[in-house]
């Protein structure tokens, strides 16, 4: 057996590159079937031709989707010929002691070992022929810097294989791997680039629905599945046993992309290359308000793509927001597959009841590049009042506070047994979690710079350390009156280290966060009112979001509407597992029957940049409107419409769906070509728009979700001879010359200005 002497030996050698394919399709499945052939020390590579004794190796193993699941190096001990008729049988392939891996693989291999020892060995399962070397586990490091990449492990002297046939525990082990198939070990070429995660670019083809429906809640913060079995919804668990994976996509060190829990570690050592808060951005232009008011608090890069809309970039790669979702949506799935052992292609997805059509279609758009067939777009607080009614037979009017991480949501639903129709909606897409917490940094900012007597001068490393200590803090103080805030080492002042000690107190933040609280207020006042009802016609009152765990929230329902809000929901999963009930029930005889309601009005642009409105806000879905349209000028051969969505005046202040052309008309005087428009809404909010002209029947339809932008109308509007606007007719307006970043996001002063001159944005 070699000695010490051999890792000197291998010391100067250039390491060969392997890279081991492995048939498991996810990490817990290898997790569970490869912990036979590793220990803590190293591993057994199964393939028929191995490396000499002494090869200094470094190697990755690979799922069979290409992602990395252990990666280091290493050198080969010891060699293994085939013996088929051995007992238990042997495998050829060589035993490879670990020099080096980094933290992940470390962490992985640690979970599979300490698994498996829990378990035991299966009866009659073949000895873990990787711990031939009976290798120990690494020191443990004192607190310190960061460990670099790889991760050295201390050399150790082999010890003799264990003799005789393995122990057989009293319970059964997991299914252990095949040991008569060799390892598919291929070179690693110099340079190669790893992607962990494929990008989506296009669609997945669903060949084969799948027998299973799970319902997904893609929310701001966190996402999760959930299904129903034996009649009982529940949600699904991540790989690492939490309820919610995080909504957070981040390419790490190793310029591999990550999700979900893997993600979030990174968000404050790494914010320019981690995204969060996508829920946010999703199927809005790149020009819009809302998004540059995003740019100057997000740490990541936001940039426009091809077609106008806000994108991110992470490293060399620009990433649409559909494909940032996607990526979510993706793990999610996995995460659903892992949990049932089939594939799982079919969901019914949530968003907010305020989502715009194109945002919307986002979604489905997300879904289809995560490979899901989107059965249903359903809105979140309907999810909501299924998890708490289903099954109840109930005969109640009941109002859905939805206090999400990023979006508010407030509808009234009239449940009569498996009847369950919207009569009232309303929301803000800006208002949430998030929101919350910025307020609590900048208070803890103004501390810092009075106690240091200088302006904060950190970086964005130190900048999410703030927001992740004001979320701590804001969670804290819904459980106790007072709550310490540490931060060491936020920044350098005349080459000494500072930080921030201060203690946050109940009461400070409820001064800070009630006029927030009071705007949901305002909106659940404004949605009753929008039907005539008073807080008296509402027999409960349903909390759902994180956020609304919050006393403060509490008492504000309970003064406004003279009760206490139910608690029949869990806040976090009553979303996912609503969504997961009308999944269920779309194969079921026994369906729910949804009436939902139109959340924002949809119009027609006038000339003079006015809106004319086709289909009110809480008009009943489906439904159908339509509206006869004259040319306006003599001899007009085309005719275009601009469709725009919300309860804004000017058009230019509501969210652009797109355009429909109709080209060819007939000849004839000024308003005598007639043109009948059709708005087509389904019970999805899916718009489909129809122009037909009346005496030759010529149409054109179009479904108003496409990508299109504000700058292309710019453009339509100012070329040609200068006559845009007859030549549009209805569908001209002037779009705003101001530049973009109007409102919240003009302020130059306080907390946020000093995060656009750390982003460069000021």
């Amino acid at each position: 057996m070699p000695g010490p002497k051999d890792n000197q030996r291998g010391d100067g050698r250039t390491p060969v590159g392997l890279v081991v394919r492995l048939a498991y399709g996810s990490v817990d499945e290898f997790a569970e079937r490869f912990a036979v052939n590793l220990s803590r020390g190293g591993l057994f590579i199964r393939t028929r031709e191995p490396r000499p004794v002494g090869t200094v190796l470094s190697f990755e193993l690979r799922l069979a989707g290409g992602e990395v699941v252990v990666k280091g190096q290493g050198v080969v001990r010891w060699i293994q010929a085939e013996a088929p008729g051995a007992s238990p049988p042997k495998a050829p392939g060589m035993g490879v002691q670990f020099t080096a891996l980094d933290d992940a693989s470390r962490a992985l291999v640690e979970r599979m070992v300490t698994g498996r020892e829990r378990r035991g060995a299966a009866p009659g399962a073949t000895a873990p022929v990787a711990e031939r070397p009976a290798l120990t586990p690494p020191p443990t490091r004192a607190p310190g810097p960061p460990p670099p990449r790889l991760a050295p492990v201390a050399p150790v002297r082999p010890a003799p294989a264990p003799a005789g046939p393995p122990p057989v525990a009293s319970r059964p082990g997991p299914a252990q791997a095949d040991l008569s198939a060799p390892h598919r070990v291929e070179q690693l070429a110099a340079g190669q680039v790893r992607v962990g995660i494929p990008l989506p670019a296009a669609p997945e083809p669903i060949t084969r629905p799948s027998r299973v429906v799970v319902g997904i809640d893609l929310g701001t913060s966190n996402s999760c599945a959930a299904m129903v079995k034996d009649g009982r919804p529940y949600v699904i668990p991540s790989r690492e046993g939490y309820n919610t994976v995080p909504s957070i996509v981040a390419l790490n060190a190793r310029n591999l992309f990550v999700v979900g829990h893997l993600a979030r570690a990174q968000l404050l050592v790494n914010p320019r290359q981690t995204v969060h808060g996508a829920k946010r951005l999703i199927g809005r232009p790149f020009d819009s308000a809302p998004v540059q008011e995003c740019r100057s608090k997000f740490a990541y890069e936001i940039v426009p793509d091809a077609d106008g809309l806000a994108a991110v970039r992470l490293g060399p790669a620009t990433l649409t927001l559909e494909q940032v979702s996607a990526l979510v949506l993706r793990e999610v799935k996995e995460v659903a597959q892992n949990h049932l052992g089939e594939e799982v292609n079919r969901a019914v997805i949530t968003v907010p009841a305020y989502y715009s059509e194109r945002q919307r279609q986002a979604v489905r758009q997300a879904g289809a590049l995560a490979g899901l067939q989107v059965e249903r777009i359903l809105n979140e607080p309907t999810a909501a009042a299924l998890a708490y009614a289903y099954g109840r037979h109930l005969d109640q009017r009941v109002l859905v506070y939805d206090l999400g991480g990023g979006t508010f949501d407030a509808s009234v639903l009239e449940l009569k047994d498996n009847v369950y129709e919207v009569v009232s909606t309303g929301g803000d897409t800006f208002l949430g979690g998030v929101d919350f917490d910025n307020l609590i940094a900048g208070v803890l900012l103004e501390r810092y710079q009075r106690q240091t007597g200088r302006p904060f001068d950190g970086d964005k490393v130190a900048l999410s350390r703030l927001a992740d200590a004001a979320e701590r803090a804001k969670c804290a103080l819904s459980e106790r009156t007072e709550f310490p805030v540490q931060l060491p080492f936020l920044a350098l002042v005349d080459g000494c280290p500072v930080g921030l000690d201060t203690t946050l107190s109940r009461a400070e933040v409820i001064g800070l966060v009630e006029p927030l609280v009071d705007r949901t207020i305002d909106v659940c006042r404004e949605v009753l009112l929008a039907k005539g009802l008073s807080t008296s016609d509402v027999d409960e009152v349903i909390l759902v979001g994180g956020q609304s765990r919050m006393p403060l929230v509490h008492q504000k329902i309970t003064a406004f509407f003279g009760k206490p809000p139910s608690r029949a929901v869990h806040p976090d999963e009553a979303v996912a597992m609503g969504a997961a009930l009308l999944a269920h029930s779309l194969a079921s005889a026994e369906g729910v029957v949804l009436i939902d309601v139109l959340p924002m009005s949809i119009g027609i642009g006038l000339p003079g940049g006015g809106v004319k409105t086709i289909i009110e806000r809480n008009t009943a879905l489906p439904v159908r409107k339509r509206y006869g349209l004259a040319t306006t000028r003599d001899g007009q051969a085309e005719f275009e419409l601009v469709v725009v969505q919300g309860e804004e005046e000017q058009a230019e202040d509501c969210a652009f769906l797109g355009t429909l052309r109709l080209t060819g008309l007939p000849p004839g005087p000024r308003g005598m070509v007639k043109i009948a428009v059709t708005f087509d809404l389904g019970a999805e909010c899916l718009l489909t728009v129809t122009a037909r002209e009346m005496n030759t029947g010529r149409q054109v339809q179009a479904q108003m979700t496409a990508r299109h932008s504000r700058e292309l109308v710019r453009q339509q509007l100012e070329d040609g001879d200068g006559g845009a606007a007859q030549r549009l007719m209805t569908g001209a307006y002037p779009l705003s010359a101001r530049g973009p970043g109007g409102g919240e996001a003009a302020r130059q002063t306080g907390f946020w200005a000093l995060v656009r001159r750390l982003l460069g944005r000021g």
